[in-house]
């Protein structure tokens, strides 16, 4: 069930897509957001048990919508796709869901009261991606941002049961704009390379005959001359210096949320913070190269946010019961523990 989409368009497609039941569809999901994710187990097992599948639905729907986007090969015949999976999910809306993630999504919906639009947003970031591949000012790049990252942000906390504050909803974009504007910043060469893409705004450039330069470079791993390297950089670091007080603005949602959302999303904003700390570590070289955390330092932040999680458990329960001690005593007496089992009394 880890097949790519273009391969699952056989069966799952607008021409044909084949039955399945709700329950199927969900593990469905489940095992596709397992087998294309590798984080996927690492994020789900910070949350309830009773939300896992609706991540997974969420993260399944978001996956299909990229790869409709970017793994077809034809901005054309991907516009297309897109407008057919716009379809199916209005359709999900009118209560008549068809293709697995949708039949997986529908339950998700009802449960959480998820509206529409940051569902149809995420498919107007990849209709634009087919028409758009430059940008000409950082605020076209932010408005990109708000199509293609925040409406996840938004929907995990709906998800959750947060509060669905203005406040609260502003700082999460702040978080998910860095979290997308670092991962562009990274892959400034993948990005060139695999998808002729620049999301650097032509505003903040100030290098002459940057494109053919910046691919000249990234192939033969050097800079092309004595100075592009050093201008790249500069732009890289400046990109870099106007993405962290979104991180920073974003700090503020971990005092907003409850202690069960609370790692999620500290986790998620931790690891981009790290990976744009990397850029700058790497000296701001991402026209040549694509640093990314070590394994070490994930296992470092996933421990943090377990410690974080495991704290939020134990005050939960405390709170639950407040007049929960462990009264220490020995059966023959008023003395110390003399190895005698304790008890608690409620």
């Amino acid at each position: 069930m880890s097949a790519n989409t273009v391969q699952q368009l056989e069966v799952f497609g607008p021409d044909r897509c084949d039955t399945l039941t709700v329950d199927q569809a969900r593990h469905w999901c489940l095992r596709l957001a397992h087998g294309r994710y590798e984080n996927f187990s690492v994020i789900t097992s910070l949350v309830p048990k009773d939300l896992r599948m609706d991540f997974a639905a969420l993260y399944a729907f978001c996956r299909w919508a990229d790869d409709l986007g970017d793994e077809i090969g034809n901005r054309q015949r991907s516009l297309e796709l897109l407008a057919w999976w716009r379809r199916e999910l209005q359709q999900c809306f009118a209560g008549q869901p068809r293709h697995p993630v949708f039949l997986a999504l529908a339950p998700t919906i009802q449960l959480h009261s998820l509206p529409m639009e940051p569902f149809d947003d995420l498919i107007r970031a990849f209709e634009q991606d087919q028409t758009i591949d430059r940008y000409q000012t950082w605020n076209q790049l932010l408005e990109y941002c708000a199509l293609s990252a925040n409406p996840v942000g938004r929907l995990v906390l709906m998800i959750c049961g947060e509060p669905r504050t203005a406040t609260a909803f502003a700082r999460s974009d702040d978080i998910c704009t860095a979290l997308q504007l670092t991962n562009h910043f990274q892959d400034i060469k993948r990005d060139i390379f695999e998808r002729n893409r620049i999301y650097v705004p032509r505003e903040m450039i100030n290098i002459d005959d940057f494109e053919r330069r910046l691919i000249a470079s990234a192939q033969q791993g050097y800079g092309v001359d004595r100075e592009f390297l050093g201008q790249s950089r500069d732009l890289v670091r400046r990109c870099v210096e106007r993405t962290w007080p979104l991180f920073e603005s974003g700090e503020a949602l971990l005092d907003m949320i409850g202690p069960q959302t609370r790692p999620i999303v500290w986790l998620l904003s931790a690891g981009g913070q790290h990976v744009l700390r990397m850029i700058g570590m790497w000296n701001y070289e991402t026209a040549l190269y694509r640093p990314k955390l070590s394994k070490m330092r994930r296992v470092l932040l996933v421990a943090n946010a377990w410690w974080m999680a495991r704290r939020a458990s134990r005050a939960s329960t405390m709170s639950r019961h407040p007049n929960r001690e462990t009264v220490v005593g020995s059966r023959g007496g008023s003395g110390g523990h003399s190895g005698g089992s304790g008890k608690v009394a409620a």
